[in-house]
C-alpha cells in the first residue's frame, strides 16, 4: 500500500498537468466568427415587433443573443454601407459615396475586417454577397474560395426560375444595351418583373444555394484544419428587388392581411431632395413609370418583400443548424446585420437610398457564447452603427485593431445592454431625389426613357422650394445630406460635401419622441435647437463617442 502512494499521486499530478494543459489550449483558441449579411432588410421581423413577418430564426437567435434597437448604417445604399463597415472607415474617409467606386482602388493599403482576421491566423471565406458586387476583395481579405456543391436546381436566367421571366428579361435587357450601350443595366435602365413567386426548391435560387455552399464550406474547414478558427461569411441579397422567393414563402402569408405603410406622404417641409422618385423600382417591368402604386400592387409587393425576408430566415436558420451539428457552436460568435433599412410605400416611395430613419435604421443582433444569461434576449436602446462591429468583433477574438477604425468597440453592451452610450450616430447620402438608384450621377439615359418626367418634376420642386439657392451643378453632383441621429432627434444638414466649411443650405429637424415616423420638420420653428444640435453635429463621430 505504502508503494502505491506515490505511484497515485504522481498519477494524480500528471492528470492535472494534462488537464490544464487542455485548459490553456482550450482557452488560446480564438472564437470562429459566422458572419451573415442580409440585403436591404430593414426591421421587418417579429424579434423588432412587426405583427405579420414570419421569421423564427432570427427571433430565437435574438431571443438568445443582444438585439440592437436602434443600430445604423453609414450609407442607405449597398456599396457604400459595406464598403463601409468592412473597412471599419466611414463613406467620405474612404471615398466611398455610390455604388460604382471600387474601395481598394482608392485606398490600396486599408486593411478590411476579414483581412486583419486573417492576418491573425484566421481561415477567412465567404458564400455569398458580404462586399458588393464584384468588389469583393479576393486578394486580401478571403484566404480560401467557398465548396460549390453539385445539385439538382431549377435553371434560373437573371434570378428568374419561370420562363416568361427569364424571357421578357432577356428581351428587354437587349433593347435598353442596343440604344445606351453595355453599361444600361448598370445604370438602372433595365431590369425584368418586380417580382415571382415559383413552386422551386429554395437551391434553385442564389441564396439557397450560396447557404449550402456555405455549410460545405464549413464542413470542409473543420475536416481539414479543425484547430484552426475561421471567419465565415454568409450573404443573402434577399428581399433586394425583384421580390423573388419560392412559393412555400409566400403562402406563408396570407394578402389580405398584409398592411400598407401607415406614413405615406413626403414629410410637410421635408427637403424636396430628400425623397426620390422610386427609381429602383420603376425600373421593374409591371410597374407604373409614372403617377402613385395603388393599394393592390402595394400589398402584391410587401407580400414579396415579405415572402423574401422568410426565405432568408430559413437559410440563416440552415446555416446555424449546420453550427451546431458541427459541435462549434460553444467556440463561436453570431453576427447578423442588414446593410440599410429599405421603403415599402413608406413617406410616398419605394427603395432605399435616403436620410430618414426608414431607410438607414437597420437590424443587428449579436450571440455570443459566453455573454451572461441575464442579458439573453435582451434589447439595447443604446445607439450603435455599423462601422463599429469592426473593432467590436477584433475585441472579442483578442486581436488588435487597426489605427484606422472609426467606430467604437460596443463590447461593454453585451455585459451591461443599458450601459450610457453614444450620444449621436451619423449617416449620409448624396441628393436622392437628382441620382440614380445607386446614388451614382444621373446618365443621360435617365433623363431620355420614363425616368425622364420623375426627374423633371422633382427638379421642380427642388428649385420651387429652394430659390435662389438652386444650383445644377451643386445639387446633381455635390450635396451631400448628413443625418445625425440622437436619441431624442434626427438632424439632416444638406451641405456642399466638397467645401466642409460651407453653410448649410437647409436643414431637417424631426422629433423622434413625439413624431417617430418623421412626418413634420420642426427646424424653422426651433431655431434655437437646432443652433445647439449643429454644435453637436460639428463634433461629428468623434465627439459623439460613449466614455
Amino acid at each position: 500500500m505504502k508503494n502505491l502512494i506515490p505511484l497515485i499521486l504522481i498519477s494524480l499530478i500528471t492528470f492535472s498537468c494534462n488537464s490544464g494543459l487542455k485548459q490553456k489550449k482550450a482557452l488560446k483558441k480564438k472564437p470562429n466568427i459566422l458572419f451573415l449579411a442580409v440585403d436591404d432588410l430593414r426591421p421587418e421581423l417579429g424579434c423588432y415587433g412587426s405583427k405579420i413577418a414570419v421569421t423564427p430564426n432570427l427571433d430565437a437567435l435574438a431571443g438568445d443573443g443582444l438585439l440592437f434597437d436602434n443600430a445604423y448604417c453609414q450609407q442607405a445604399i449597398c456599396s457604400p454601407s459595406r464598403a463601409s463597415l468592412m473597412t471599419g472607415a466611414r463613406p467620405e474617409t474612404i471615398g466611398v459615396i455610390e455604388n460604382y467606386t471600387d474601395f481598394r482602388d482608392v485606398n490600396p493599403d486599408i486593411v478590411t475586417l476579414p483581412q486583419q482576421f486573417k492576418k491573425f491566423g484566421y481561415e477567412t471565406v465567404c458564400s455569398g454577397k458580404i462586399f458588393h458586387g464584384k468588389y469583393n476583395d479576393p486578394k486580401f481579405s478571403w484566404s480560401r474560395l467557398p465548396v460549390k456543391p453539385k445539385v439538382e436546381r431549377t435553371p434560373t436566367k437573371g434570378g428568374y426560375a419561370l420562363k416568361a421571366n427569364q424571357e421578357f428579361y432577356k428581351k428587354q435587357r437587349g433593347v435598353m444595351i442596343a440604344k445606351y450601350g453595355p453599361d444600361a443595366p448598370k445604370n438602372g435602365l433595365v431590369q425584368g418583373p418586380a417580382y415571382e413567386c415559383a413552386d422551386v426548391s429554395d437551391v434553385s435560387y442564389e441564396d439557397g444555394y450560396n447557404t449550402i455552399s456555405a455549410i460545405a464550406t464549413l464542413k470542409d474547414m473543420l475536416a481539414k484544419n479543425p484547430d484552426k478558427p475561421f471567419f465565415l461569411g454568409l450573404g443573402l441579397k434577399k428581399p433586394h428587388l425583384s421580390f423573388i422567393a419560392p412559393k412555400k414563402y409566400w403562402d406563408l402569408y396570407n394578402r389580405e392581411d398584409i398592411p400598407l405603410a401607415e406614413n405615406d406622404v413626403a414629410p410637410i417641409n421635408g427637403a424636396a431632395m430628400g425623397l426620390h422618385p422610386s427609381f429602383e423600382l420603376r425600373a421593374r417591368a409591371s410597374i407604373p413609370k409614372y403617377g402613385s402604386i395603388n393599394d393592390s400592387l402595394a400589398r402584391t409587393l410587401k407580400h414579396g418583400y415579405l415572402a423574401c425576408v422568410s426565405y432568408a430566415d430559413a437559410q440563416i436558420g440552415k446555416m446555424i443548424k449546420a453550427l451546431d451539428d458541427a459541435g462549434v457552436r460553444d467556440n463561436t460568435i453570431i453576427i447578423l446585420w442588414g446593410d440599410h433599412g429599405w421603403h415599402l410605400g413608406d413617406m410616398g416611395i419605394w427603395g432605399k437610398a435616403t436620410n430618414y430613419e426608414i431607410s438607414t435604421r437597420v437590424p443587428l443582433m449579436i450571440w455570443t457564447p459566453d455573454m451572461p444569461n441575464e442579458n439573453r434576449g435582451v434589447t439595447t436602446k443604446a445607439l450603435v452603427e455599423l462601422v463599429d462591429m469592426y473593432p467590436t468583433l477584433c475585441e472579442l477574438a483578442g486581436i488588435e485593431k487597426p489605427a484606422h477604425l472609426e467606430g467604437q468597440s460596443f463590447v461593454p453592451l453585451l455585459t451591461n445592454p443599458e450601459k450610457e452610450w453614444k450620444s449621436a450616430v451619423f449617416s449620409q447620402f448624396p441628393t436622392p431625389a437628382l441620382r440614380e438608384w445607386a446614388a451614382n450621377p444621373l446618365s443621360p439615359g435617365m433623363r431620355e426613357t420614363y425616368f425622364g418626367p420623375l426627374i423633371k418634376d422633382v427638379e421642380g420642386k427642388i428649385i420651387a422650394q429652394q430659390k435662389d439657392k438652386w444650383n445644377r451643378d451643386l445639387f446633381e453632383n455635390n450635396l451631400m445630406g448628413y443625418g445625425m441621429r440622437t436619441n431624442h432627434y434626427r438632424l439632416i444638414v444638406w451641405k456642399d460635401y466638397t467645401n466642409p466649411k460651407s453653410e448649410p443650405v437647409f436643414v431637417e429637424l424631426y422629433d423622434h419622441v413625439n413624431d417617430p415616423e418623421e412626418t413634420v420638420n420642426i427646424a424653422d420653428e426651433k431655431p434655437e435647437l437646432v443652433k445647439e444640435l449643429l454644435v453637436q453635429f460639428n463634433s461629428g463621430w468623434k465627439g459623439n463617442l460613449a466614455n
